[in-house]
């Protein structure tokens, strides 16, 4: 007992145990704060819009953004007061797609399950988007590619600009 007492407090001095608990299906590694700044979110009083804030990594989706947006989406439709959504990126894209740096850190690793769960959870948000019942937008300003597409096309409305470069090289891939 006093050796796992000893491995938890040398954990908790690493920051891997928060000293609150949180209601999330997020792993208890992702803090927060760091989440609610990967996914800003807007409010008026008829709307409400996510905003892809990693524009360093033109916005390419994490595990956390994905789990995040996903539970946003979901709350927004079952609020009866909200009239549409909007989902846009910050900086010079939309959104490049997964963070395949992650991804592949994570094979690199072993984390095999956890790939996994990122694609789970990714294809169960583009699901949600494709069956919205509210009208929802999708800003694609900049840099739309792979899995960025994948999150704006199945929007009711899709918004191009002059800005807007889509590319899919997982679809040449597939044909």
């Amino acid at each position: 007992m006093q050796r796992a007492k000893a491995v938890r407090s040398s954990l908790q001095g690493l920051g891997v145990f928060s000293h609150h608990r949180s209601f999330s299906a997020l792993p208890n590694y992702a803090r927060n704060d760091d989440l609610q700044e990967q996914v800003l979110v807007e409010g008026r009083a008829k709307s409400r819009a996510a905003i892809l804030n990693r524009p360093s990594h033109l916005n390419a989706l994490t595990m956390p953004m994905v789990a995040r947006l996903k539970r946003l989406y979901e709350s927004w439709e079952e609020n009866s007061d909200l009239g549409f959504v909007l989902m846009k990126g910050s900086g010079r894209a939309f959104c490049s797609g997964a963070d395949v740096v992650a991804l592949n850190q994570l094979l690199n690793e072993g984390k095999v399950e956890d790939c996994k769960k990122f694609f789970q959870t990714l294809y169960k948000f583009v699901y949600l988007l494709g069956t919205y019942v509210k009208p929802n937008v999708a800003i694609m300003n900049g840099i739309t590619m792979g899995g960025g597409a994948g999150i704006s096309i199945p929007a009711m409305f899709r918004v191009v600009t002059d800005k807007t470069h889509v590319k899919c090289p997982n679809w040449i891939i597939c044909h």
